[in-house]
């Protein structure tokens, strides 16, 4: 199973898109809000790369980036199964 994490925070129109694309597609995922945590969000940043906004998905600990990352990917068949490991 891959390991999914996504940062987010709870007024985000793009971090609830890219949390029902990932439900849809049967993928567990961690969310892990940064508007509750101020070093949460440092963590994110560091992690990405500088990128603050949100969301910002990790996938097995590879920065995707965010929902339009996600969408892309998505559309080009490059999303994990639920059942891979």
């Amino acid at each position: 199973m891959p390991k999914i994490e996504l940062f987010s925070s709870g007024m985000c129109g793009y971090c609830v898109a890219a949390k029902n694309l990932l439900v849809s597609r049967g993928l567990p995922f961690e969310e892990i809000r940064v508007d509750r945590d101020p070093a949460l969000r440092m963590e994110m940043a560091q992690r990405a790369r500088g990128h603050r906004s949100v969301p910002q998905i990790f996938i097995d600990g590879r920065h995707v980036g965010g929902y339009d990352e996600l969408l892309a990917l998505s559309r080009a068949g490059g999303l994990p199964s639920p059942d891979e490991a």
